[in-house]
């Protein structure tokens, strides 16, 4: 049965004059997905889909040359919308993502409701599933709240932080026709 690796990009260049969705991947970020893209985890993939957002395309983009399928960029894979504050800086970045996640039903200072994002993943990637025409594993290039979102809906469990990825750049996988989770979140690294 295929699978579906949701993978989130790795480390960005953060650059707070440069509206978020158009960071690009850093050396580092880049190394770690061109080390990832040379594993045996994506020798079967057949489709692979990202969001819009720049560093999703520069990560897809890795991983389709490596496994000779253009990614089809998809905005609705697209990260919680954040625009309503712009860059915060780390610390209340943390403390608004503590609050995106707790309060699920409400907007953080006119972010994208956490309810809202959740339905949105879910209804896109069920989407490119039923449209799925090949026999090989999927790879979706997304983000970590909407993976975070996304894995709840897939565990059957309420919104939670608890489900988070641990750093930038990881990875689960879940059966295709199931839905079932095969692995919790992986470090790009874990793939070797």
């Amino acid at each position: 049965m295929p699978r579906v690796l949701f993978i989130t990009h790795p480390q960005v260049m953060v650059d707070p004059q440069l509206a978020v969705v158009r960071w690009s991947l850093s050396p580092l970020g880049l190394a770690r997905m061109q080390a990832f893209a040379s594993t045996a985890v994506v020798r079967d993939v057949d489709a692979v889909f990202c969001s819009t957002e720049t560093k999703a395309v520069e990560a897809a983009r890795v991983l389709g040359e490596r496994v000779g399928v253009t990614p089809v960029e998809i905005e609705a894979l697209g990260e919680n919308d954040r625009t309503a504050t712009g860059f915060l800086p780390p610390p209340a970045f943390e403390a608004a993502a503590d609050a995106f996640f707790a309060h699920p039903q409400a907007s953080y200072r006119g972010w994208e409701r956490a309810v809202d994002a959740q339905r949105r993943i879910v209804t896109t990637v069920q989407g490119l599933l039923r449209k799925h025409q090949g026999r090989g594993d999927i790879l979706i290039v997304s983000h970590g709240a909407v993976g975070t979102l996304l894995k709840c809906h897939l565990k059957g469990v309420a919104i939670t932080r608890a489900e988070d990825q641990p750093s930038q750049g990881h990875w689960y996988a879940f059966e295709a026709g199931s839905g079932a989770l095969l692995h919790d979140w992986r470090a790009l690294e874990a793939a070797a």
